[in-house]
């Protein structure tokens, strides 16, 4: 049965956010609800309220997210209850031509949920980037679950969805950093320390953050 859960929501641009309780539909198929344990805040989730992404408010923010799987819909055979998880926005088919080309970072076709979560009066919300994980439970695609090692802190690993992403896909992805590079990281926080990583990693003589 759908269950009444909490969750923090956006119901118009620049509005105060606020708490609020919300129902997670039972999983359909390729669908996964997901018992949230920690869930990073990031600018994205500002941007979203102020209407910097799309005006579908009412939004459910929060993305940056690890916690362990309740229930999964008809389908999914790639993780089961039970399963610790990060929450990922960028779900790939593996089908498109981007897909095909070996750079899913460009993925035309990336899966999200299909049946919505409200609000009581089964107003509609929009998670952000396909998520919404500032509450008790979300329901996701089950491509947007990646198993770790259950013994992984929730709060640390929950980064690997954004913010780790976010940083080692500019340094590898958008900046194409490669041996013998110099490069300048603007900005140290979790995107710009984990751009500073892939930098590195990709070989970068000298980085300046």
């Amino acid at each position: 049965m759908p269950q009444q859960v909490r969750g923090v929501i956006a119901r118009s641009k620049g509005a105060p956010v606020e708490l609020t309780d919300i129902v997670i539909p039972d999983p359909g198929p390729g669908e996964v609800v997901v018992a949230v344990a920690a869930c990073g805040v990031c600018h994205t989730d500002l941007t979203y309220r102020d209407g910097g992404i799309s005006d579908d408010y009412p939004f459910l923010l929060g993305h940056e997210a690890a916690g362990t799987v309740e229930s999964v819909g008809a389908g999914v055979d790639s993780i089961k209850p039970g399963d610790f998880v990060v929450l990922n926005w960028r779900a790939v088919c593996g089908r498109c031509r981007a897909c095909k080309r070996g750079r899913p970072q460009y993925c035309f076709d990336t899966f999200n949920a299909d049946q919505k979560m409200t609000l009581l009066d089964g107003t509609e919300l929009s998670p952000a980037l396909g998520i919404g994980a500032f509450a008790d439970k979300t329901l996701v695609h089950a491509g947007q679950c990646t198993k770790v090692d259950p013994s992984a802190d929730p709060a640390v690993v929950g980064l690997l969805g954004c913010g780790v992403m976010a940083g080692l896909g500019a340094a590898v992805n958008t900046g194409a950093v490669s041996r013998g590079d110099s490069v300048a990281v603007i900005g140290c926080g979790g995107v710009g320390d984990a751009a500073v990583v892939g930098a590195r990693l990709a070989g970068a003589s000298k980085i300046i953050a």
